[in-house]
């Protein structure tokens, strides 16, 4: 439904409520009973509506898909949509006290910027639709065996998840002569750990060595960065909020080592990685900005809603860090900006 036919809607629904209270006014006075003698009528149809956001924490990545996804929502439904947009400063109890106010304030809809947000979310509400974006795999985040795709419940979304098989062969293609991968990430994560689990498989697949190296935060980053470069020719970060969020630091110990790094999203590469194979975290936002507004306006019931995917990830470089590290970078990759 194009924009037009969107406010079109709206603007029928706001006129139908007029109508409604005129025809209910007129015949509340009288004689013989007033108001009684009045047919109930439905209620007319919503035509405001109020979105909470809770993000995780401020990064690029999560910020193009907060834009992403109000720019998708505003584009079709214009101001009639209230946001109301908060930050957890990457503290997942600060998630769950954001949350927990959407749900007291009854807002009509919550999006969950990243897997801590979307789990806040879902533990203060089983009824208030939730979509989640940013997030890796939706079964490990949720705790859902055997996921098919669809969660069954308030909860949908899209998944920042690219080919992991296919990041395991950039390593392998890059850097022909590595032998040994150390993977770093953010050990409270449940979607990092997901990726590292995959990516440990498929780069053994591939006749490679790797060691993980989980950290908590940036007290002990460096500390577990050191060790990682140390003991490795390579290493990989995946989407990692902790990671991202420490990126510079772990840059840092990797110039020292002369240590590549690739990197799960072109975020985190900007700021520490060779390469990348990356989704577009606004296109992703605005997918999900798209599935916000059939369920605000009804046409489609969130608990059958699969979750959605960039079907399109890119490949990309950090030219400086490309250089540095003496790394030969084929034609079939774009520099990032």
């Amino acid at each position: 439904m194009k924009k037009s036919s969107r406010l079109l809607t709206i603007a029928l629904g706001i006129c139908l409520a007029v109508v409604l209270t005129a025809c209910g006014g007129g015949n509340s006075g009288g004689n013989g009973g007033g108001g009684d003698d009045v047919n109930p009528q439905s209620a007319p149809e919503k035509t405001t509506f109020t979105v909470g956001i809770c993000q995780l924490v401020q990064h690029d990545a999560l910020d193009a898909a907060t834009q992403g996804f109000r720019d998708a929502i505003t584009e079709e439904l214009g101001d009639s949509v209230i946001f109301d947009e908060q930050n957890g400063s990457g503290d997942s109890a600060t998630c769950a006290t954001i949350c927990n106010g959407f749900v007291s304030n009854n807002v009509d809809l919550i999006m969950a910027n990243a897997t801590p947000a979307l789990q806040a979310a879902v533990a203060s509400t089983d009824q208030i639709p939730i979509l989640g974006t940013s997030v890796t795999e939706y079964g490990a985040a949720l705790g859902i065996d055997n996921f098919s795709g669809v969660c069954g419940n308030n909860v949908s979304g899209t998944s920042d998840l690219p080919p992991l098989d296919e990041q395991a062969k950039m390593i392998k293609d890059l850097f022909p002569e590595a032998k040994t991968v150390g993977i770093i990430y953010g050990n409270s994560e449940v979607n990092s750990i997901y990726q590292k689990d995959v990516m440990t498989e498929e780069l053994t697949k591939l006749g490679l060595t790797v060691t993980s190296y989980g950290f908590t935060d940036s007290n002990d980053v460096s500390l577990v960065a050191q060790t990682a470069c140390e003991e490795n020719d390579v290493l990989f970060i995946p989407t990692d909020n902790k990671a991202a969020d420490n990126a510079d630091a772990i840059d840092a110990i990797a110039r020292q080592t002369k240590t590549p790094i690739i990197a799960g999203e072109e975020g985190i590469c900007a700021k520490c990685g060779v390469a990348t194979l990356t989704i577009d975290y606004y296109q992703l936002g605005q997918a999900t900005g798209k599935m916000a507004v059939k369920i605000l306006l009804g046409e489609a019931d969130v608990s059958t809603m699969a979750i959605e995917y960039d079907p399109n990830p890119v490949k990309k470089y950090n030219k400086e860090l490309a250089e540095l590290y003496g790394v030969t970078i084929p034609d079939d990759y774009i520099a990032l900006d």
